[in-house]
Formats: structure tokens, sequence, C-alpha cells
């Protein structure tokens, strides 16, 4: 087994690790393992959290709400970030938005809700995208 050489080491190997423990599909979490990054989409017109999951849809997960409802909050920043974890190459996934909805894995991966959470830290103080995009980067990319 190869030496972690840093946290998200750690995380990318459990995300396969879990991935495989829950039946998913292998290819999707082969993508966790491999380097990330890439641009930052733009944010849709018009985009809404219509699609956020709620609290009822969170059941076995509620350490995860929190984060939820501040991503829910701010729908037209968190389009426009690029997920760090590696789902941002998934089939249907857009951007950091796509983590919280439908069958997103913010529900349980630590990188989706430490970036909603950074992004609404740092949109709360004022921060444009441009400025949330680079903290997002120095931190996770």
């Amino acid at each position: 087994m190869p030496l972690m050489h840093s946290r998200r080491d750690l995380l990318r190997s459990a995300a396969v690790l879990l991935g495989g423990l829950a039946g998913l599909p292998r290819a999707a979490w082969a993508l966790a393992v491999r380097p990330v990054g890439g641009p930052h989409p733009e944010p849709r017109p018009g985009i809404t959290a219509a699609k956020v999951l709620t609290a009822e849809a969170l059941a076995g997960h509620e350490d995860a709400v929190a984060t939820f409802d501040k991503v829910r909050q701010i729908p037209e920043v968190v389009d426009g970030i690029r997920c760090q974890c590696g789902c941002a190459d998934l089939p249907g996934f857009y951007s950091l938005l796509s983590c919280y909805e439908g069958a997103g894995m913010a529900r349980w991966c630590e990188i989706c809700q430490g970036e909603g959470n950074l992004a609404f830290r740092l949109h709360s103080a004022g921060k444009s995208l441009a400025e949330i995009r680079e903290a997002i980067d120095a931190r996770y990319g």
C-alpha cells in the first residue's frame, strides 16, 4: 500500500474504500484517486437551490444539515465553484452545487462540505466569487 502524503490522499483513499463498501460503481470512485483540478464553471443564469437536499432527505446524515442549509442560501456562488474531491468529473456533475443535489456526495464527503462551508463564510464576509474560488483552490486545489 502506498504511503499517504497528505490529508487529501487519506480522504481520497477513504472515498474509494467507502464507495466500494457502498456497492457504488468502481469507475466512479476511481476518479477520487486521480489528481483533480480544472477550471471553475460559470454559474448558470437563474440557478436556484430548489434541488438542494432538505433536512428530511438527509436522514442518516444529520451532521451535514447545517452545511446544506448554508449552500441553499448561496446557490449562485456555489454553482460557480469546481468541486475538488474528484466528483466534478462524474457524469451529471456541473459544479459544487451538484454535490448537494440528488445523490450528491456532500452528504458524507468532507471536501464537498468543507468547500461549501468556506464559500458560505467568505461570501458572508463580502468576498467576490473570484476571491472565493482563489481560497478554494489554495485550500483544496
